[in-house]
């Protein structure tokens, strides 16, 4: 014997409420067979809004066993029950509840995008149903657009879509006019005579005397169940479909796509509050992305001043190692030194250096303070220092104690009016008289300027023996060959030195240009990790109001959410929709975000010419990631919150 389609068996709905316990169902025996016109009649509050809602599967009984077509429905998981509302149910709200987004063929197809169906098939399908329900003119009209018999015809079509096999109808024509009643009425006859099941809430009597047969409930117990005139000589068909409620993934990327242009209709419908969302995430990533960018443009502008020294350079410094408070009285770096040092495989060129400071003066310019570098003729190419005008001294300057002197442009322009040409002319340091025979290249780099210090220099000779009065070194420089590694080179010159001086430790340290770099590197890359961490916090922050904004979102669409389970959406639907939302709030939001750090570097490029922020691509790609990121974390809780109300509860909401 083939089990009944519908079969409800002694079911009770129970509610709490406070302390009490309030019963809306008690011991309900119903049977509904395939094919039948079934009207439930009685007063608000009788109970039969809520036998509408166990028949659609979108609440269970407290007691009892509800059965489709033979299965338990308690036994079906909420994406199996979304499947059943989905293929063999159809909804006929009596407030419609279209979604507002969407237009009239829209609504209609959204049940068959959860079901799988192709576009072109959909698009036909709905068509259809719209132009059969009178419909035709009306098929991209908002609901906004429609009148309330329009919009209760566009709610039957989308009952229709995926094939309707039972008809749920509550107060079909609560809403609407009497003409606009009657051709409902009449459009469920004919839905009844093409072998749909079609089942009417109603409290009309004379909408009922319309069905076949009527149950009357009051006070949550079935008072009657009798047949109508209607019923005399209809043979109502005892077949029905196997209801198969394994779920299904085919029609994941058409799901998504439904999901991602509803989010995109949600956003755009709330642009100001979508803006006010993403603020957050704009001011994180743009705040990371310059940041990085900064730090990137600095290394880059310090690693190249640093280049200008030469490709590879050595320093040798008296002392145990920088701030040595006794490296004054250290005095081992000597002549010496420098021939040993010259003579090595890998040594380009060496200079030793002596340092002092002194006022200088020439003609009528003011006095003015100025460093006194006292260096070797191999010294220029060194340090990789270019001439503006005259030349550099050489090894006769040196050995014959020559008092000329290579100033650079700040000193020229202190000490010489722009007109004069300073070749040839005379500066006096301390009292000492030098002659002026070049003038290097401006330069920013940094051992040769900085800000408003004027640098000169002379052979270190002649600095020790009129300015100095001594002997020893200061410092002396290795400009080193491409034949060794630098930590080959300084481990030879650590042993060659210290040999030299016969000592057991070495009473001098070395800095390297490789060293210096590796320093910039480390420094600026903590900066902008420590910074990055300030933007990082920007970016929580940013996260934490799109969550808040996410659930309030959530709490605004109840009713959206509940029309969507209604009509068979998964809880994975609700779920991926509020998280592609999300997810585009942030990715929109790094966009703009990262666009603002490229107009930061615009506008900072053109106030401060020393360097430009370098914007590398992997900071951009990783803005976005984390922007994507964020929106899935941060997107989840609400999108968890949606996919798990209440299709009731949802549905009672305005």
């Amino acid at each position: 014997m083939t089990d009944p389609l519908i079969r409800l068996t002694n079911v009770w709905r129970e509610y709490a409420t406070g302390d009490h316990v309030v019963s809306a169902l008690k011991n309900v025996d119903v049977t509904i067979e395939t094919g039948e016109f079934v009207a439930i009649i009685g007063p608000s509050g009788s109970g039969k809004s809520t036998m509408m809602n166990i028949l659609g599967c979108l609440d269970k009984p407290t007691k009892g066993t509800y059965k489709v077509a033979g299965r338990d429905v308690a036994d079906l998981t909420p994406d199996e029950l979304a499947q059943l509302r989905r293929e063999h149910f159809g909804f006929i709200f009596q407030r419609y509840h279209l979604l507002a987004d969407l237009n009239a063929q829209g609504n209609v197809e959204v049940p068959a995008v959860y079901a799988g169906w192709s576009r072109g098939k959909r698009h036909e399908r709905a068509q259809a149903l719209l132009g059969r329900l009178g419909l035709k003119d009306r098929l991209h009209h908002h609901p906004n657009q429609l009148s309330g018999g329009q919009q209760q015809r566009v709610s039957v079509a989308r009952a229709l879509m995926n094939g309707g096999e039972v008809i749920l109808a509550d107060e079909p024509t609560g809403a609407l006019d009497s003409r606009s009643g009657e051709e409902m009425l009449r459009i469920l006859e004919e839905l009844s005579a093409e072998g749909h099941t079609v089942i009417v809430v109603t409290h009309d009597s004379k909408v009922a005397a319309h069905a076949r047969r009527i149950i009357t409930i009051a006070d949550g117990e079935i008072v009657s169940d009798v047949p109508t005139e209607k019923a005399v000589g209809v043979q109502v068909k005892r077949e029905h479909k196997h209801i198969d409620v394994k779920s299904s993934w085919a029609a994941g990327i058409d799901r998504l796509g439904e999901a991602l242009r509803m989010a995109v209709a949600a956003m755009n419908a709330h642009r100001l509050r979508t803006f006010l969302t993403m603020l957050g995430i704009i001011i994180g990533i743009a705040s990371v992305v310059t940041i990085v960018a900064l730090g990137d443009g600095s290394k880059e502008a310090i690693l190249s001043e640093i280049s200008t020294m030469g490709s590879n350079t050595v320093t040798l410094y008296p002392g145990k190692s920088a701030g040595d408070p006794n490296a004054a009285n250290i005095h081992t770096l000597n002549l010496a030194d420098v021939s040993a040092l010259s003579s090595q495989v890998y040594a380009d060129s060496v200079t030793p250096a002596v340092t002092t400071t002194g006022l200088m003066r020439s003609g009528s310019a003011t006095p003015a303070p100025v460093v006194v570098n006292g260096v070797g003729d191999q010294s220029f190419r060194v340090r990789g220092v270019k001439l503006a005008q005259g030349r550099v001294f050489n090894s006769d300057d040196v050995a014959s104690y020559n008092q000329v002197l290579v100033i650079d442009d700040a000193t020229r322009h202190k000490m010489f009016a722009p007109a004069v040409d300073p070749i040839g002319k005379v500066i006096i340091i301390a009292g000492v008289p030098f002659e002026v025979i070049g003038v290097t290249a401006k330069t920013a780099n940094l051992f040769f300027s900085a800000g408003d210090t004027l640098n000169v220099w002379a052979p270190y000779t002649t600095v020790n023996a009129r300015l100095l009065h001594a002997e020893d070194l200061h410092s002396i420089t290795v400009r080193l060959t491409n034949v060794v590694s630098t930590e080959v080179a300084m481990d030879s010159m650590t042993r060659l030195v210290t040999l030299r001086h016969a000592v057991a430790e070495p009473d001098f340290y070395m800095i390297s240009a490789d060293s210096v770099r590796k320093t910039v590197e480390s420094v600026t890359l903590m900066l902008s990790l420590l910074i990055g961490a300030i933007g990082g916090i920007s970016l929580m922050v940013g996260g934490l109001g799109v969550m808040n904004i996410m659930l309030v979102s959530v709490s605004e669409r109840t009713r959206e959410i509940g029309v969507r389970t209604a009509i068979g959406a998964r809880r994975s639907d609700i779920m991926s929709q509020f998280i592609i939302e999300a997810i585009l709030v942030c990715l929109m939001g790094g966009t703009l975000g990262v666009g603002l750090a490229l107009l930061i570097g615009q506008i900072f490029g053109s106030f401060i010419k020393q360097f430009q922020l370098v914007y590398s691509p992997a900071s951009i790609i990783a803005a976005f990631a984390v922007s994507s990121l964020i929106g899935l974390v941060f997107g989840w809780l609400p999108a968890r919150n949606a996919a798990r109300l209440d299709p009731i509860d949802a549905l009672a909401r305005e």
